[in-house]
This record gives structure tokens, sequence and C-alpha cells, in this order.
């Protein structure tokens, strides 16, 4: 089996980074935060210790504690007066929340800081005074005068979040616009707005003129499409990416319901160049192609005064890159522009790199060692988001990088620019059949409500058997069964606890059934040697399927591989003993027992991380240690090549004594009414 070891079948990069996303600054934790992005990005990170060393694997992530939705949630609760403190006590109060709640559920975090909080807030500082001065200087910042909405009667601009209105996307038909973007992810220009409110006063807000810097994202076209066609022929890209991210590479497109064509053909001949299409078959709208961004934007007030009502198709606008809100990052004072901060999107899209430099600072690692991870051919970084943030990750963020060529961040040379990153984005997480938000009418489960019914190693076997990489699935918990006689009957199955049965039944019996034979016959050990040739094959198999499934960052894959691996090991564990105990045949019961102790040191291995607390604990009475035992630089063809030559020697290690009714995997105390 040595090929798992020389890294030519599955190849692994020598240095990794995993980032899990940055929650807002503003709530605790629901499911979907931990079950679609913190848990999956946990598993992989877990494996990648396992699998290249621990100490080339940085997992990373802290609290987002910019931007105006922690700005308009700390308004709101000061105005109610159930908050007293300043807007930094609010974010460190939920900062703190969330560090619980993640530590909860076992997620193994080597930073968990926030981009406003200790050594890491001022590390993100750094880095985003030399992110923002190296695009200036590369020549791809704007400072642009744009209209900003204004309360007139609370006399104050609008941050993003205090602005509520329609999407003006062409068939997006989302209510929850806010100022440049809505809660489905598309970009505007804050004047596209439809039936702008202000969250303030209630009234309809006023444009008034503002200064900020822009990325001249529209400038990336031809890049970004050569990059998205590349994710598209690479098989292991999941296809919710190159699908989501063409949706923004459509050139600029006004859409104009059929009914005005003749108002329209009145005022063509003022508008800039452009294509007419007529509305194709069942579709309400024409539409009008422009050969650039400026020209559709030309085109708007023309329209608008002819009285046209229209809407904008997706297509690359400009990035803002700064904002007019106290709350935020401070922005470098550009061409003498002073008092700015950064709009919290892109400077959330470098704080990873802000985070490994603050983490590899607490390690006593040199400044410059973050880029042996960020810039290496050898490295690679995995980024676990939702899919409403492809837009940011996926075409904000590679041009972002693509324009600090030539050069490097933080360095006067030229050489190793920053490496595009690897997506790995999954569907939403429903509750139910409906997709739930905190700020919505259905209000999810957090963390802690779910930790009131459930062990948390049964929640992450669950959350990683959902199959977010392939579509949007409902999360089921039944003690949140709305209907309440489904909820008390007890013929109805938990849906949540599915993969938790192979927990708490299959794979506890497994390990107890070797622990009590080795007490029972072979006072108090595991027998060495060489496993038979049916259960070589058997776990040859189960680590080369595991190691590709995790290459493709398939987790329903493996969560589905191991079932069937852990299942089939306790089913040989029985039919061999049986037979043993019917034969009394004392060699084929220590054959048994030695297949099945190595069966189990391979299960132990692979679950980890899936299951890391219970895995642990089967290490700890195995008698090896944590370093030694998860780690795939071994041969893999016994048992042997973990113990002493001595216990060789002698054919025999001895692992700990086990209390009877041990459980490796627990149950909730409320799954035993």
């Amino acid at each position: 089996m040595s090929d798992l070891k020389d890294n030519k079948r599955v190849p692994w990069p020598a240095r990794a980074v995993v980032t899990a996303g940055m929650p807002y600054g503003n709530k605790p934790l629901h499911f979907g935060h931990i079950g679609g992005v913190f848990v999956p990005a946990d598993c992989f990170a877990r494996f990648l210790r396992d699998r290249i060393g621990r100490e080339n694997v940085r997992f990373i992530s802290g609290t987002d504690c910019f931007g105006s939705p922690i700005d308009e949630g700390y308004r709101k609760l000061v105005e109610a007066g159930e908050f007293d403190g300043t807007i930094n006590e609010y974010v460190q109060r939920n900062h703190d929340m969330q560090k619980a709640t993640l530590e909860a559920f076992h997620v193994s975090l080597d930073i968990f800081e926030g981009s406003g909080i200790g050594h890491a807030g001022d590390v993100h500082q750094m880095v985003t005074n030399a992110f923002i001065t190296k695009l200036y200087k590369n020549g791809w910042l704007r400072r642009e005068s744009t209209l900003q909405f204004f309360d007139t009667e609370a006399g104050i601009f609008l941050n993003g979040r205090q602005v509520v209105g329609h999407c003006p996307v062409q068939g997006c038909k989302s209510e929850h616009g806010y100022a440049d973007e809505c809660d489905l992810g598309h970009q505007y220009q804050p004047e596209d707005l439809l039936k702008p409110v202000s969250s303030v006063t209630g009234t309809v807000p006023e444009m008034r003129p503002v200064e900020n810097w822009y990325f001249d994202l529209p400038a990336f076209a031809d890049f970004l499409r050569e990059h998205v066609a590349d994710l598209e022929a690479d098989p292991e890209v999941r296809a919710v990416v190159p699908t989501t991210l063409k949706e923004f590479l459509a050139p600029p497109i006004i859409f104009i319901k059929n009914e005005l064509y003749e108002d329209y053909l009145a005022v063509a001949d003022a508008l800039p160049a452009h294509s007419y299409r007529p509305a194709e078959k069942g579709k309400q709208s024409f539409e009008i192609e422009f050969a650039s961004i400026g020209e559709r934007d030309a085109a708007r007030p023309v329209l608008a005064n002819a009285g046209l009502r229209f809407r904008t198709g997706k297509t690359l606008v400009p990035f803002r890159i700064t904002g007019n809100i106290e709350w935020g990052v401070k922005a470098p004072v550009l061409e003498g522009v002073e008092g700015l901060t950064v709009w919290c999107w892109p400077e959330s899209l470098w704080a990873p790199i802000s985070f490994t430099i603050a983490v590899n600072d607490a390690m006593g690692l040199p400044r410059g060692s973050w880029r042996d991870f960020w810039c290496s051919d050898e490295a690679c970084v995995y980024q676990f988001i939702g899919q409403d943030n492809l837009y940011f990750y996926g075409v904000a963020q590679p041009a972002l990088f693509e324009a600090l060529k030539p050069g490097n961040l933080l360095s006067a040379g030229t050489d190793a620019p920053l490496r595009q990153t690897t997506l790995v984005a999954n569907h939403h997480m429903l509750f139910g059949d409906k997709k739930a938000s905190s700020s919505g009418a259905v209000k999810p489960p957090t963390g802690e409500q779910l930790l009131e019914h459930y062990m948390p190693e049964q929640l992450r076997a669950h959350f990683l058997a959902l199959g977010l990489d392939q579509k949007s699935v409902g999360f089921k918990p039944k003690p949140f069964e709305a209907d309440e006689a489904k909820r008390n009957d007890t013929r109805y199955a938990d849906p949540a606890l599915k993969e938790g049965a192979l927990l708490t039944n299959v794979f506890n019996r497994l390990a107890r059934s070797c622990f009590y034979e080795a007490q029972k016959n072979f006072d108090t050990c595991m027998p060495l040697g060489k496993p038979s040739p049916e259960v070589a094959k058997k776990v040859y198999a189960a680590l080369r399927g595991y190691d590709e499934r995790m290459h493709r960052v398939e987790l329903h894959a493996v969560m589905s591989h191991m079932d069937d691996f852990i299942r089939w090991a306790n089913k040989y564990w029985a039919d061999g003993i049986r037979e043993a105990e019917k034969t009394e045949n004392m060699e084929l019961r220590r054959q048994v027992l030695l297949d099945s102790f190595f069966m189990l040191r391979v299960a132990t291995l692979l679950m980890h991380p899936v299951v890391p607390k219970g895995c642990e604990k089967i290490c700890t009475y195995l008698n090896f240690e944590f370093d030694d035992f998860f780690s795939w630089n071994y041969d893999f063809e016994d048992n042997d090549e973990l113990c002493t030559a001595s216990e060789i020697d002698a054919g025999a290690h001895r692992v700990a004594e086990l209390p009877p009714r041990t459980d490796f995997f627990e149950k909730h105390p409320s799954q035993f009414k």
C-alpha cells in the first residue's frame, strides 16, 4: 500500500489553508453556519492534518466585525434599550458566543479571532493598507463621486442595511434588496434599487453624492472568462461554481417591458450604441445590450427621463472598496481623501491572509512565512463558502488577486504572487423545505438549541452526509418538527439520527467487541501479525476510496463509503467469532481479533475528521499516541508498524482495559425516552 504515501495517485499539496468564511458579528451561529460551512471545513482540515501533517495546515476563520448589518443590529438594540455597551463590546459579545458554539461542535480552528479583535485585528489593518495601496499603485482603483442614500428626516447618510427595497436585477424577485446588493448576492448601483425605504425613519431617502474608491472589476472580464473556463474544465470543481460565476460575466444588458417598445423607439437614437434583441418566447421583456458598463450606465438616465421603467442584468460592475460609515477598517489616505472606511466585503476577502499571518505570529514563525501557504506552488487554499457568496469569492477575489501583479503583497519583490484559491461551495441547507435566515420569517435553531437534543458528533455525521455539494437539502430534526403530533409520534424516526446510528450502534459494537475479546481471552492485548488477505484487500480499498473522495471533497460520499466499511468490518467480526466459538479454534479466534483490530484502527483513522472525540477515545484505549495513530504516513499492511520491536517480537500490544458498557459514541440523554 506504499502508494498511499508517495502522493502519486492522489496528489495532495505540501501545505494547505482551509477557510470557513466569516460570520457577521451581530448574531449567534445557526445550524446553516455550522452544518453548511464550519463542520465540512473542519472535517476537511482535520483530514489534511492527518494526511500531510498538522504543522502544514492552517484552519482559519474569525468574526466579521464590520459592515452595515452589524452597525444596524447594534443601533436597533440600543434604541430598544436591550444593549447599553459600545459597538466594540457588542461585537465582542457575539464573537464570544460564536466561538463557544464552534468549540461545542468540536470545530478545531487554529485561529478564531476577528477582523477587529486582538492581534488579528491589528494585522488585518496592516494587510488592508497594503492591499489597497498596492491596487492603487498598480492603477486599478478609481475615485468616483457616486450617489448614496441620505435620510433627510434623520439627517444622516444610510449604510447598506439601513435601506431596504426590491432588487432591480432582471429575474430576481428578492424584496430584501439593500443599498447595492440583495440578500441573494446580486450587485447593482444604489440608484437602481426599487422602492427604497429608510429603516431608520421609514421615509423614502434621497440620493446625495459622496466620494469613494472603486476597483475596476470590468477590466478583468477576459481574465475572469478564462478563469471560469478553467474551472468548468476541471472535473473536481463543483458544478455550482462555474455555473453561478458565468451568470455575472454576461454583457451589460437592460431589460424593458414589451409594452414599452414604442417608447423605447422614441429615445433609441439618444442612447449609446447598442444591440436590440426581441423578447424570447414567453418572456415579458426585450433586451438592449451595450459594449461596456459605462455605456449602459449612460443609457439609464436617458431611459429614466423618458419615463421608461427598466431593469439591469447581471454583469461586472466596478467593485466598491471604501464606504462612508464610521464603523469599519480604516482606509489608507489616497490623493488626500481622508476619513473613509473599507466596505466589509473586500476586506473580508483578504482577511484569511491576515488570520494566517496572525496565527503564524502566535506560533513564533517569521512574518513572511504566510507566503509559504498563499503563494507557493506547493500549497493550496481551500475556501469553504455558501453558494450565495460565489460572486465575492469567485468573481471579485480572483480579479483582486490578479490585480496585485506585478509585485507581491507586503513585499517589494516581483516574485510569488498570490495564487488563486480552490472554492468549495455548498448549496443551501434548508430548514425543513424552506430557506431559513435569522432575519427572515423562518427562524432556524441555533447551535445551542440543537445541542439540547443531540450529541455534537451525531449532528456532525448527519451534516456531512446531506450532500450539499450536489443540491440544496432540508435539515429536518424531529424535535423541531412543526407538527406536534408527528413530533411526538414514536413511529416516526428522526431523520437527523440516521448517521448517528452508525456511530452509536455499529461503530460502538465493533470497538467494544475488540476490547472485550482482548480482555477475556488475550490478556488485554491486541494480537500482532499479518491480517487475512481478504481483510487487507478491503482495508486497502477503504483507504484508497476514501482518499479519492476526500480529494474531490465529496463528504457525503465519504460518509457512504465509511458506512459500508464499518458495517462490513462489524459483520466480519460477528461471523468470524461465531465460527471460532463453534469450532473452538483458538488460532482462528486470534486471527479474527487481529483482523478486527486492524479494521478498527483504519476505521478510527478515517472517521477521525468526522467524529474526532469518539475516535480519539478509541485511540486512547488502544494505547497509542495521537500523532502516531492519526497519520497516513504508514504502509497500512498491519498494526505492527505502530508498535515497538519488543511488542512485535512478543506478537502482542497491550491495550487499556475497557470498563463494561463503555460507549465511544454516546446518545443524547433525551434520546433514551
